[in-house]
């Protein structure tokens, strides 16, 4: 049994994506993780999660040195091995449709994996594992040759190995060893289709399937080129990394490919993120905006309308769904994986579909009214659905809820889901004649002044000096950052800038922001540092946001990667790549912009 203490460092991985699935891949060269056909599939390989549950691997036999970068405006990752006898290029991509270009790149996925190998100078010999385990490492499948292709026979779906090269099959693995002198080549095409039996797929070839993809995701690079400000090559890089977490299909965002990679290595708390949250929905949408383009983000918007529209009678407005719309993601354990380093329980769902968070409601309504303009009239379920909105905002705002970091301890009147009942409300009066709501300007007037009055006067803790995380608590929470990001007051307010201060003072760390006070060993979240970079740009200290911005960015791996968290050691932690740490930095660098601008 292998040792889970050799597993990688989540920093050490590259994302590859074909916008309806994803797969990490380590400096090694080793595919530590793909869930083929969609995010939340069930894996091919998971040795991310167990050292038994999968991997595919190349690399050259002896030891090694390693560079590693994205082919230009692509995500194609190119890695770099560099030996006593010579120099390996590794080229390494998930396939997009034959001939996809622009916004059409993930329509037509053909769900393969695809690996080019390269002795650029010298000659190398070349190690090549192939060790694939179905369903979360549960399937040990047969190998066997067909057709000019290793098959895996076992498990509801195919995996079907093509290569330049023969593979010898042992057991449920394969392997080859090789020598590449300069400028030969060897090709992989690792290929998915579902169903135990059924018709295969035709056979790519990897140099014109690699070449096509790259050609791809530059045409949509360049559709995605009007932000020129501050960290331009770091938003459009998180641009292309929101790109990978879209499910093309549906318009449907991630929060991250991976599920249960820990908050704390060793701890229980460990979530799936293949999931889309609507609690992400408006600060996913403004980074698209800036990040990509307009025709993104109304195709999130319309995926949400579409997913949370009509809940049942009395139901609470769901807060995360798959990424076809699917509502029941019951959380369940597997048992058989060890964990990331240990870390079990091992997740596959989550629970907090089921948790009821108000802050939603602000979120779906300042997305509307973000893409005002843009939109074209709203139908009349749209309509209905976001007047529905409002109207729960005006009569369950003094109601507790499980706030935005989806804790499992028990409601509580938290001060951001009060915050974003203020925006639902607010944004629902600016939009009441698109909505055909004059009649409900009052009563939602009325009520958006009475949560205002309450979060300034219960939100705010005199001893404490701040606007506190929840009514009457003395606890800080970096959530209050939204309070000037979102326009409830002003970043330069009195009491704001006290707020700002305290968490200086208590949460952070070189720039680096903790969630709450009390926090333990849970490591800084980067979306909470973008915030407060965010915070010091509109209040105008653009000095002060640049050094925090700076500071969490440094933090990011040497493609650009980010995950939810970073530890006190400085590495990356949670389930990665985190599409909210990317949507934090492409807003705060934009907020930098602005204020340069002033």
């Amino acid at each position: 049994m292998s040792d889970p203490e050799a597993t990688p460092a989540i920093g050490d991985y590259g994302l590859l994506g074909d916008c309806q699935s994803a797969a990490l891949v380590s400096r090694e060269g080793s595919i530590d993780w793909w869930c083929p056909s969609r995010f939340d599939a069930p894996s091919a390989f998971a040795r991310l999660l167990d050292p038994d549950a999968g991997h595919w691997s190349i690399k050259p036999a002896g030891a090694f040195e390693v560079d590693r970068a994205y082919v230009s405006q692509t995500m194609v990752l190119e890695t770099i091995f560099r030996t006593a006898s010579g120099v390996l290029r590794l080229s390494d991509a998930l396939a997009l449709g034959a001939g996809e270009r622009g916004h059409e790149i993930g329509q037509r996925s053909p769900h393969a994996l695809i690996r080019v190998v390269e002795a650029v100078r010298g000659e190398v010999a070349v190690s090549v594992e192939f060790a694939p385990r179905p369903e979360y490492g549960l399937v040990e499948p047969a190998l066997v040759v067909d057709d000019g292709a290793i098959v895996t026979i076992g498990g509801a779906a195919r995996l079907l190995l093509s290569s330049s090269r023969d593979l010898v099959v042992e057991g449920s693995n394969a392997r080859a060893e090789f020598v590449l002198c300069a400028g030969e080549r060897r090709g992989f095409a690792l290929q998915h289709a579902s169903g135990i039996i059924g018709e295969r797929p035709a056979q790519l070839d990897p140099d014109a399937a690699l070449s096509d993809t790259i050609t791809a995701w530059r045409s949509w690079s360049a559709l995605h080129k009007g932000y020129n400000g501050p960290y331009t090559e770091r938003v459009r890089s998180s641009g292309r990394v929101l790109q990978c977490l879209t499910y093309q299909p549906s318009g449907a965002i991630v929060a991250a490919p991976t599920t249960s990679l820990p908050e704390q290595v060793g701890g229980a708390s460990n979530w799936d993120y293949r999931f889309c949250w609507l609690r992400d929905a408006s600060l996913t949408l403004k980074a698209l905006w800036v990040g990509a383009c307009p025709d993104e983000a109304q195709r999130y918007f319309a995926f949400m309308a579409r997913a949370a529209g009509a809940p049942r009678h009395g139901e609470h407005v769901q807060i995360m769904f798959g990424v076809q719309g699917e509502r029941d993601l019951t959380e369940h354990e597997l048992g058989h994986l060890r964990g990331y380093r240990g870390s079990a329980p091992v997740r596959v769902g989550n629970d907090a579909w089921q948790q009821t968070q108000l802050d939603v409601l602000g979120e779906v309504l300042e997305s509307a009214y973000v893409l005002r303009e843009q939109l074209d009239e709203f139908d009349e379920l749209t309509m209905e659905f976001l007047r529905g909105l409002a109207d729960r905002a005006a009569t369950t705002w003094q109601q507790p809820d499980a706030g935005i970091w989806e804790g499992r301890e028990g409601e509580r009147q938290y001060v951001t889901s009060k915050l974003m009942c203020w925006v639902a409300l607010d944004r629902a009066l600016k939009l009441a004649p698109r909505l055909g709501a004059e009649r409900s300007v009052e009563r939602w007037s009325q009520a958006r002044d009475e949560v205002r009055g309450a979060i300034l006067e219960q939100g705010w803790h005199a001893d404490v000096g701040a606007y506190t995380g929840a009514f009457g608590s003395d606890h800080l929470d970096a959530g209050v950052l939204l309070m000037p990001i979102v326009g409830f007051v002003a970043a330069d307010d009195a009491r704001m800038r006290c707020t700002i201060a305290a968490i200086e003072r208590q949460l952070t760390t070189d720039g680096l922001v903790r969630r709450w006070t009390g926090a333990g060993g849970e490591g800084a979240f980067v979306i909470c540092s973008y915030w407060l970079a965010q915070c010091h740009a509109l209040a105008g200290d653009v000095a002060r946001a640049q050094e925090v911005f700076d500071a969490v960015s440094a933090h990011a791996n040497d493609l650009g990667l980010l995950a939810e968290e970073i530890d006190d050691d400085g590495q990356l932690i949670g389930n990665f790549p985190q599409g909210l740490s990317h949507i934090g930095l492409i807003n705060a660098a934009y907020a930098i912009q602005r204020a340069l601008e002033r």
